[in-house]
């Protein structure tokens, strides 16, 4: 060991490595990161101290390396005894010319050493493997010392238990009793973790301080820092340690500059195994990886202290979102069952099913169509009623009061976390700007280095300028636009194939196929809506990515903000276009007979089912939501990571060469295992899969009641899911503090908010509620839905129909005079025949009139159920002012205890300086200093704290 650093190479023989796979060779300094990295041995170079002796000058057996190949120059040959240059054909001396793969990679070597170097200046301790094969993957093994975690953690203001403990007030009476009462009936739902042994005490944690390390409670120096705080405190320094090389600043410049493969801290031992060594992660795994647990709760304090606070809140968001679901998924489930209980006393779909009303329909394309009977319509009328009846327009309000519920209850949740989590106050870190950012801006100094004048004032700190974005900035606008264009042409493609497609059947011989056209159009439309919105989804994430990467954020948080708003804005598009153009477009713009609008000659634009389009919407959402979450969430969740695992592992064997390394033991190490798992990427994929389909089940849900419940069920899949990707699947996750999910609580608001808008919409434009309450307290003669079916048929001569678009060779032409076509029209023998009616307008109206009334109820309902529920516990903030006094307490308690050990010191001295000597008397005056220093010190802390 020289100076920290253990490199493998040094000395004749190799310790072997720990047999827990998480230490050093020395199997007591624990390994808190791990780097990887890729080398490649081209000169066969003896390692100093292996007994070689180093060639002298003018020697014959020297050797020289050229670099031939980065134009950086040539290399000198050595000099002779007298001076004079040895020629090339000088006996013994090997030139060895190293091509542009030998220079760069000669060159990343001497960036790790020089970093591991830097590393090791920062107090760090290093250990390496042997790189005795001509190429293969080497690790390079950091163990941060007592010293430096301290150090670190009171620079990082990391907050730690203190040996106080207080007391948790718990709320008395009835909500005691019901929580008592819920946790026996709950508790074989709770998973097998370990438990505080005294929940209603709780440590007073703070800001971890050398000076005042006697408030720790520190049995342990090596088991204080707990594994996630020691990786978190290593990445940190392994961030803004810095190489002059290229200027690169900190582990995420190197990596990408491809001088290591990888960083990141071991995971806790294997997850699986018969052994008795019981470790965080296979508890994890036992208790909540795994689908046979599906019915527990999940270990979220467990999960925080694994995984850091970010990846803890999204789990204990998920679960509370699926708890959420419970509830809609019931009222739902009632909506529908509703539906189908009053299917058989439905007056209007009796009347359109009862073959003694004769309304003859006008043909639903020219000429190869007939006339037709409304009662073949009659199955798509009932189903209609399924999903189309008044129980909707409660489970619409219902579901908005929900959505505001679960966002306040949300709140009070992360609230309560980061009270016992010890996030309360959390400030934000000042982050390393990222490579890209640094990278750019290098070559802004370069660029101004050159045309700087000597007026300049060069300690001016460069920064990017917006004028340096401005290209970035616009070409997001450009490719943003054009993906939504995109998006909305395959929704047009597909309109366009379901009109040709419907034509193109009706062409047909076949009186089976003719008749299933709505049916087979309407099937195969979807389907391939699904998968252009799969494919676009693939497309739109790595658009979304590559965008954000030209706009040069500064921050990984800046980063992650941009990125999430233009691929949320980009699937949102992509998700739901299809299903706003069958809600509020379609059988909109048909025109009525005689009159019809065509898209291309002879196509003409489609219309509603008879039923409605609110059925043809059911079935649109349910598809594509079904089809997301069966396709994207969970099969591309399970098999695109075991493919890219099986992919990185044929690569690795592919380029590493067979050679025995005798150094190596046989069993792989914790880092090897880490190493072949899929790398982190952020919780990005995870929240936004969540948030389209919370848009699922909020916007359109007054089309499709059972939305709550399939969403449901897929997330009871989706955390098992998760949670074993995260612990079997995935390297580990260096933690990160944070006291909120950030930007998309501002996403789920909005959605939330549109969701009213919409499913008012949905009620008044797309469904029949509207004209149905105004026939009944408008038009009908006895206040009942008799004669509705009637009332909303127009009538057409088909006489006027154009030449050319008459059915052919049909046999009910010579006894139609007039057909029937859904719509508010004066009939022919009016004066302003074909004219909107005065009904569509009074229905009109009513619709909008409704929507507005909606709008406002909902709105202020939530406004007042946001109210009502205080977004902090009760219980909670009055925690918080306690733990704020005991912490004063505290601190006075400790500071009068050192002040009577001062005082009880002067007092011994003076009895002593009476009859002691001068140096005694010297002692006693600087004991005096020291005690009005400290009583400065404590007037001061007194006065801070009485501010607090």
């Amino acid at each position: 060991i020289i100076n920290n650093y253990l490199d493998g190479t040094r000395g004749g023989a190799v310790d072997k490595a720990s047999p827990s796979g998480m230490h050093f060779r020395d199997s007591k300094r624990k390994v808190d990161y791990v780097l990887a990295y890729h080398y490649r041995n081209r000169l066969a170079r003896h390692p100093p101290g292996a007994g070689s002796p180093e060639p002298t000058r003018g020697s014959a057996s020297s050797a020289l390396v050229l670099n031939g190949g980065m134009g950086k120059g040539r290399a000198e040959l050595p000099r002779l005894d007298d001076g004079r240059r040895a020629p090339r054909e000088w006996p013994g001396l090997e030139v060895i010319e190293l091509g542009p793969l030998d220079a760069l990679e000669e060159e990343k070597r001497l960036q790790r050493e020089e970093y591991e170097r830097n590393l090791v200046e920062a107090g760090l301790e290093i250990e390496k493997d042997p790189e005795n094969k001509s190429q293969g993957l080497s690790f390079v093994r950091i163990h941060a010392p007592w010293q430096v975690l301290s150090r670190e953690a009171e620079l990082l203001k990391i907050k730690m238990p203190t040996k106080k403990m207080y007391e948790i007030t718990e709320e008395g009476g009835i909500l005691k009793k019901l929580n008592e009462i819920w946790c026996k009936v709950t508790e074989p739902l709770q998973p097998q973790v370990p438990q505080q042994e005294n929940t209603n005490m709780k440590s007073l944690s703070y800001p971890f301080s050398r000076e005042k390390i006697y408030l720790y409670n520190i049995k342990d120096k090596d088991t204080f820092f707990d594994n996630a705080t020691r990786s978190r405190i290593v990445r940190e320094i392994l961030k803004r340690t810095s190489t002059k090389a290229r200027n690169s600043m900190g582990i995420g410049t190197l990596i990408a500059n491809n001088v290591y493969d990888a960083a990141y801290p071991l995971h806790d031992g294997e997850y699986e195994g018969q052994n008795d060594d019981m470790n965080e992660r296979k508890l994890l795994y036992r208790e909540w990886a795994r689908y046979g647990v599906f019915y527990k709760f999940q270990p979220i304090d467990l999960i925080r202290k694994y995984f850091g606070e970010k990846i803890g809140l999204y789990f204990a968001w998920l679960g509370l979102y699926t708890e959420f679901l419970i509830p809609s998924s019931v009222v739902g489930i009632i909506v529908f069952l509703y539906g189908c209980i009053t299917i058989e006393s439905d007056i209007p779909s009796k009347e359109m099913c009862d073959q003694r009303n004769a309304f003859t329909m006008c043909p639903l394309c020219d000429k190869f169509c007939d006339y037709w009977n409304l009662s073949s319509a009659c199955a798509t009328a009932r189903a209609s009623h399924l999903f189309d009846n008044p129980a909707t327009v409660f489970f619409s309000i219902f579901m908005a009061l929900w959505a505001t519920m679960f966002l306040e209850q949300w709140k009070r949740l992360q609230m309560r976390l980061s009270y016992f989590w010890d996030l309360t106050g959390l400030e934000e870190e000042e982050e390393h700007p990222r490579p890209e950012y640094e990278t750019k801006l290098l070559q802004k100094k370069l660029k101004n280095k050159n045309i700087r004048t000597e007026n300049s004032n060069e300690n001016e700190k460069e920064k990017l300028t917006w004028s340096d974005r401005m290209p970035g900035y616009a070409a997001n606008f450009g490719l943003i636009l054009f993906m939504i264009m995109l998006t909305f042409s395959a929704v047009f493609g597909v309109i366009v194939y379901r009109i040709t497609t419907a034509a193109a059947l009706s062409f047909s011989t076949n009186e089976t196929t003719r008749s299933n056209v709505r049916v087979t159009v309407t099937a195969t439309a979807v389907i391939i809506n699904l998968v252009v919105i799969l494919i676009l989804d693939e497309i739109y994430g790595a658009v979304a990515k590559w965008l954000t990467e030209i706009e040069v954020p500064k921050t990984e948080k800046t980063f992650e903000e941009r990125l999430i708003l233009k691929a949320f804005l980009l699937k949102f598009v992509n998700s739901y276009a299809p299903i706003f153009y069958v809600a509020f477009f379609k059988g909109r713009f048909v025109g009525r007979p005689g009159h019809y609008v065509y898209v291309f000659d002879g196509y003409r634009m489609e219309e509603c089912a008879p039923g409605g389009c609110l059925m043809e919407l059911c079935i649109q959402l349910s598809i594509i939501m079904l089809g997301k979450q069966l396709i994207q969430n969970n099969l591309f969740e399970i098999g695109i990571p075991k493919l890219k695992k099986l992919f990185r592992k044929l690569k690795d064997e592919r380029t590493e060469p067979k050679e025995m390394d005798t150094n190596q033991s046989k069993d792989p190490q914790q880092w090897d295992l880490d190493y072949i798992l899929e790398p982190f990427t952020g919780l990005t994929p995870e929240y936004m899969e969540m948030i389209i389909q919370f848009g699922f089940v909020t916007l359109f849900v007054a089309s499709f009641p059972l939305a709550p419940l399939f969403a449901l069920l897929n997330n009871i899949i989706e955390v098992r899911l998760d949670a074993k990707k995260f612990v079997t699947e995935l390297r580990r996750p260096d933690t990160v503090r944070a006291k909120d999910i950030g930007i998309w609580y501002n996403i789920l608001s909005g959605i939330g908010k549109l969701s009213v808008i919409i499913n008012a919409f949905v009620i008044a434009v797309t469904s029949d509620f509207i004209p149905r309450l105004m026939y009944q307290y408008a038009y009908s003669q006895n206040g009942t839905m008799h004669g509705f079916i009637n009332h909303t048929l127009s009538y057409f001569n088909v006489s006027h129909l154009k030449a050319g678009t008459q059915p052919e060779n049909s046999p009910f032409a010579q006894d139609v005079l007039f057909c029937r076509f859904k719509d508010y029209r004066e009939p022919p023998w009016s004066q302003n025949q074909y004219e909107f009616s005065k009904q569509y307008w009074a229905v009109l109206s009513a619709r909008l009139a409704f929507v507005i009334l909606f709008q406002n109820l909902v709105m202020f309902l939530s406004v007042l159920v946001d109210w009502m529920i205080p977004d902090i516990p009760k219980g909670i903030s009055e925690q918080i002012k306690k733990e704020k006094s005991v912490l004063v307490d505290f601190f006075l308690k400790e500071e009068h205890e050192k002040l009577k050990l001062i005082e009880s010191f002067i007092a011994r001295d003076k009895q002593r300086r009476k009859s002691g000597t001068k140096g005694e008397r010297i002692r006693a005056a600087s004991f005096c200093q020291f005690n009005r220093s400290q009583k400065s010190s404590f007037a001061s802390f007194s006065s801070q704290h009485t501010e607090v």
